[in-house]
């Protein structure tokens, strides 16, 4: 692997964008449903199983958190930082439906006017793979979304889903990314392609 994920901490919480930390450095925005195993793909992606911290209650949190990402290059022994950004999930089953349109107002000013934000990870449920609230949240982003920024869908519990079904997944939604933290599917190639994205200047995939 040319890059690999050495060091990784919690910076803070933020309720709004005044809160975050000042623009610098490359972001990669986390994004997906509440529930959708945002929390187990942060820990299995910086090697870290306590970094994320999983709600006992799904769709409660409703901050922004901040971590610090340190990436070395194998090759080189250079070192790269970038911040993972973890948004607040949205679309709860047990929560009001409006929670969608909460999450979108509580966050627009920050997704739309964060400009250091490099990449948007859309985590997806691969047992659930066309979800009108996850359609509506990558059509939403394409309407703003820069051209120094990329987007990416990852279908997360693919370890959930037989050979056939797989297949049906990735004819659906081709360029995306599907990834079992289970199975440890996926996450390698993840991570490199943050870094060559975010680090490197890669177009988007």
């Amino acid at each position: 692997m040319p890059a690999r994920i050495v060091d990784a901490s919690f910076v803070t919480s933020a309720s709004k964008i005044e809160e975050a930390p000042p623009e610098g450095i490359g972001e990669v925005v986390f994004l997906g449903r509440s529930n959708v195993g945002k929390s187990s793909l942060l820990n299995s992606l910086t090697h870290r199983k306590g970094l994320a911290k999983k709600s006992a209650t799904p769709g409660k949190t409703r901050l922004i958190n901040y971590f610090d990402v340190t990436y070395k290059e194998d090759e080189t022994g250079e070192k790269y930082r970038i911040h993972f950004v973890d948004l607040p999930g949205f679309g709860y089953a047990k929560v009001s439906k409006s929670m969608k349109y909460e999450w979108q107002r509580s966050l627009n000013a920050f997704i739309k006017n964060r400009r250091t934000i490099r990449l948007f990870v859309h985590l997806r449920d691969a047992r659930h793979p066309n979800e009108r609230i996850d359609d509506e949240v990558r059509d939403y982003i394409a309407t703003f979304i820069g051209p120094d920024q990329c987007y990416l869908e990852v279908f997360t519990k693919s370890d959930k889903l037989n050979q056939k079904e797989l297949g049906a997944l990735l004819r659906d939604h081709p360029g995306a990314l599907v990834v079992s933290n289970l199975k440890k599917r996926g996450i390698e190639k993840l991570e490199r392609l943050i870094f060559d994205i975010v680090i490197k200047g890669a177009p988007c995939p």
